[in-house]
């Protein structure tokens, strides 16, 4: 359903390309960890809430005070948990998700294409 919902909006090649900088922004923040446990001679994985921590405070509590107000419930069901999962996961996944979408339409099998 939502890969017609993409298609229906036009949105296979920005959804594609969206989803490709998101692969490559995850796989750069997992050579990144990778670096830091070489160098700190242990496992050192930098979650999703230390990564939006790095931004600019003013635009993290702007944010945080709008979907506070806008819904409530979603700080403590969606976005603690969303805070613990390492980066690079997070954006290799929602990449992969995106290129998902993005996908042409497969030719369907058994049906002619030539008359």
């Amino acid at each position: 359903m939502l890969r017609t919902v993409s298609r229906f909006l036009g949105l296979p090649f920005f959804s594609r390309a969206l989803g490709l900088v998101m692969m490559a922004a995850g796989f750069v923040q997992l050579c990144y960890d990778g670096a830091r446990s070489i160098a700190n001679n242990g496992l050192r994985v930098t979650s999703l809430a230390e990564l939006i921590q790095s931004l600019p405070q003013e635009r993290i509590s702007a944010l945080g005070a709008s979907i506070r107000q806008a819904a409530p419930w979603a700080d403590t069901v969606l976005l603690t948990p969303l805070g613990l999962v390492p980066a690079a996961l997070f954006g290799l996944g929602l990449g992969a998700v995106l290129v998902w979408l993005g996908q042409p339409p497969r030719e369907p099998i058994g049906f002619l294409t030539r008359p």
